[in-house]
C-alpha cells in the first residue's frame, strides 16, 4: 500500500448542515447550483474592506507559484498583508471556500474555472496560468498495459470532470480507437470501452495499489507518489500529448479585481516573479515545498523532487516520452495565459464526456470565452515588469504572447 498516502487524508467529519463529503459528491455530479444555493448570500459577498491576501490551495505542485511567492516573501515585498496559505484536501471544499469569500486567491483547474463562470455564474477570472504540463497517466506496474489500446475494458480515475486530465485522457482514448464511458464500476463494458470515475487525488495511489482501479491521471506529486510507493508505472505524461498545456490557473473573483485593481496587480506581480523563480530553481523549490522543507506539501522531498525534475534524463521514461524534441519538462512554470489554449479547451470540452448538466457548455462560443474568462491586463503588466520570463524555453519564439497549440498522441 501507499505508505505516504495517509498524509493526504481527504475525508472530513460532517459538521453542522451539509458535510463536505456531500459537497464533493454534489460537485462531482455537476451539482454546482445546489452548492451555491446552500450558501447564504452574505457569505458569498466579497469582503471589500479586508485587504489581507488569503490563499487556499490543494497539496499538489500546481500550487507552486502561490506557495513560492509566500515562502520567498514576494507578496510582502509588494506591500501586501498575507495570511499563511491554507491547505485544502479536495476541490469541493476549495471551491466552497473560494465562492464564500474565505479565500481571495486560489488555483483552479482551468476547465473548472470555466465551469464556475458559465455553468454556475460565479464571477471567476483567470489572472495567470499557475504552471504548464505537470500531470501523467499512471497504470498498475504489473497490469500489462503498454499502450492506450491496452486500456480497453479498464477502470480509470480522473480528479474532476472539468479538468485538463479528463480532456487529455479522453482525447488520447478517442485517438486510440477507444470509447470513454461513465458507468457504475461493476457495469459490463464493451470491448472498446474505458470506464471513467471521479476520485480525489489523495485516494488514487491507494486505490491503484489495492487494484480497485487500473490507472489514474492526475497532477503531481501523486504520479511520483504512485511510482515510488504504489507500484505505479507512467504510461504517458500529459505534456507529451499537449505541448505545454495549461492545467491549474491562478484565479480571483472579478468584483474583487474591479474594486481593488492596484491590490490585484500586486498579487499578480508576486505570482509572476514566483513562476520565474520556480522555473529556474526546480530542485530547490521541490525541497522548499516538501514536508522536509517548509511543509507546504505533505510529501517527502524525494517524491516532490521526482515530480518536478524526473523527465527525459530518467532511463525508465525512454519509451514513455514520445516527443523529447518538444523540450518541455515534467512540470514547467509559465504565467502567460495563451488565448489559443483557452480556445482549444472549449472546443475539446464539447467532445468530452462529462457527468451532469452540460447544456451551458454546448452553447459556449470559444472566441467569447477566450476574451471573457481571462484578465490579460494584470499579467501582461507584470510580465513587462519581469521580462526574464521571455527567456523561458516554454515561451513561444517570435511573438511571446501568441503560439500555435500542438497536440499529438
Amino acid at each position: 500500500m501507499c505508505k505516504d498516502c495517509d498524509q493526504y487524508d481527504l475525508h472530513y467529519a460532517p459538521g453542522a448542515g451539509v458535510s463536505r463529503r456531500h459537497v464533493l459528491d454534489q460537485l462531482a455530479m455537476g451539482g454546482l447550483a445546489a452548492l451555491l444555493s446552500g450558501l447564504p448570500a452574505a457569505a458569498r459577498a466579497i469582503e471589500t474592506d479586508d485587504e489581507t491576501l488569503r490563499i487556499g490551495y490543494l497539496p499538489i505542485t500546481d500550487a507552486t507559484p502561490l506557495l513560492v511567492a509566500h515562502a520567498k516573501g514576494y507578496f510582502e515585498e509588494e506591500g501586501l498583508k498575507v495570511a499563511k496559505p491554507e491547505l485544502i484536501r479536495g476541490w469541493a471544499p476549495l471551491i466552497e471556500g473560494f465562492t464564500a469569500g474565505r479565500f481571495n486567491l486560489v488555483h483552479l483547474l482551468k476547465p473548472t474555472a470555466l465551469w464556475l463562470r458559465y455553468g454556475g455564474h460565479v464571477p471567476v477570472k483567470v489572472v495567470a496560468w499557475a504552471h504548464t504540463n505537470g500531470s501523467a497517466l499512471v497504470v498498475q506496474g504489473d497490469g500489462g498495459v503498454k499502450s492506450f489500446a491496452d486500456l480497453a475494458g479498464k477502470q480509470l480515475a480522473v480528479p474532476f470532470w472539468y479538468s485538463m486530465h479528463n480532456i487529455v485522457l479522453q482525447y488520447a482514448l478517442r485517438k486510440s480507437g477507444l470509447t470513454p464511458v461513465i458507468k457504475p464500476q461493476g457495469a459490463t463494458l464493451g470491448p472498446k470501452e474505458v470506464n471513467l470515475q471521479i476520485l480525489q487525488p489523495p485516494d488514487m495511489p491507494p486505490a491503484l495499489a489495492a487494484k480497485k482501479i487500473d490507472g489514474y491521471i492526475v497532477a503531481e506529486p501523486f504520479d511520483a507518489l504512485g511510482e515510488l510507493n504504489a507500484s505505479a508505472r507512467v504510461l504517458r505524461f500529459t505534456g507529451d500529448i499537449w505541448k505545454n498545456h495549461p492545467c491549474c490557473v491562478v484565479s480571483m473573483l472579478q468584483p474583487l479585481i474591479e474594486t481593488r485593481p492596484e491590490w490585484a496587480q500586486k498579487v499578480v506581480n508576486a505570482i509572476v516573479r514566483a513562476e520565474i523563480y520556480a522555473s529556474q530553481n526546480k530542485e530547490e523549490v521541490s525541497q522548499l515545498l516538501s514536508r522536509d522543507g517548509a511543509g507546504y506539501l505533505p510529501a517527502p522531498a524525494k517524491v516532490v523532487t521526482r515530480a518536478m525534475t524526473a523527465y527525459t534524463q530518467e532511463p525508465a521514461y525512454k519509451d514513455v516520452i514520445r516527443h523529447p524534441d518538444w523540450g518541455n519538462g515534467r512540470i514547467d512554470f509559465q504565467p502567460w495565459p495563451y488565448p489559443s489554449a483557452t480556445r482549444l479547451i472549449v472546443q475539446q470540452l464539447k467532445d468530452t464526456k462529462i457527468e451532469g448538466d452540460r447544456v451551458f457548455l454546448d452553447k459556449l462560443d470559444p472566441d467569447f470565452v477566450t476574451k471573457d474568462l481571462v484578465d490579460y491586463a494584470l499579467v501582461k503588466k507584470a510580465l513587462g515588469r519581469y521580462p526574464e520570463w521571455r527567456r523561458d524555453k516554454s515561451v513561444a519564439s517570435g511573438d511571446p504572447f501568441t503560439r500555435q497549440e500542438i497536440v499529438a498522441l
